[in-house]
């Protein structure tokens, strides 16, 4: 099984279980939907590395819903659709698709189709690419490509919205992480409001990852700024540099609400 997950947001229930069927059989994890508001909320919830998204759905017009995903979500989508007439598949990517399936298409194409937009978007992520397979600070390893993490060779069972901060920490090791970055790069601007969801999971991550975690040697807290994991050097703290400025200022306002 994949640590990738695909949303599929289709309102036909024989269709939607015959693409999840396929998906899974493939080693894909799934979450699925089956109007355009289950669609948008599950993607804010699971955060997917791509979405396969039917444009006839009840309520919201599917390629609305794409126009509102691309607000924030920066995954690949693929939109589905009985009509094939040039102004739809226009219309469809204009809003943000990634590419168009006219209905009937057959289970390789559409394989075949997402394996095609997963390999681009690995290309063209903004975060840089994993300086290696793993990342070691002290006894702490996180094995990018197998979202596997050990604490002195034991293997420690993280959620995926856990691994996924200790994820983005462990790419940019010894430097600073504001929480604004890290709220929307897993929740998206349409998750929580304040940090109070993001401090949950670093309480629960290091009574994971930790020995002592009310005083952390992995995972520090900044206040007011974000978290760092600590360099490569053992556990030991590394020399913090600040993220890009762009990155700080999307933090302004909200980052002096954590002091954990």
């Amino acid at each position: 099984m994949t640590d990738r997950r695909i949303l599929v947001v289709e309102d036909d229930p024989d269709t939607l279980r015959r693409i999840v069927s396929l998906l899974e059989t493939e080693g894909w994890r799934t979450t699925s939907a089956a109007n355009s508001s289950e669609g948008f909320y599950a993607a804010v919830g699971h955060f997917p590395d791509l979405v396969v998204l039917d444009l006839e759905l009840p309520g919201m017009d599917g390629c609305q819903v794409i126009g509102h995903l691309r607000e924030w979500y920066e995954g690949p989508i693929i939109a589905l659709s009985d009509r094939g007439e040039e102004e739809n598949v226009i219309r469809a990517l204009d809003q943000g698709a990634d590419d168009y399936l006219q209905k009937p298409f057959s289970q390789g194409v559409l394989l075949a189709r997402i394996r095609a937009a997963l390999r681009r978007a690995r290309r063209q992520r903004q975060e840089p690419a994993p300086p290696a397979a793993a990342y070691t600070t002290g006894g702490l390893t996180i094995d990018f490509a197998r979202h596997q993490v050990t604490v002195d060779g034991k293997p420690v069972h993280l959620t995926q919205n856990e691994f996924r901060i200790v994820e983005l920490l462990a790419w940019k090791p010894g430097q600073v992480v504001p929480y604004g970055y890290l709220m929307e790069r897993i929740w998206g601007p349409y998750g929580p409001g304040n940090n109070k969801i993001l401090r949950v999971n670093m309480t629960h991550i290091r009574r994971k990852l930790e020995k002592t975690p009310g005083e952390p040697r992995y995972l520090i807290t900044e206040p007011g700024v974000g978290y760092r994991i600590a360099g490569p050097d053992q556990g030991s703290p590394a020399d913090i540099k600040t993220v890009s400025a762009s990155l700080s200022q999307r933090e302004t306002g909200s980052g002096d609400r954590d002091r954990e």
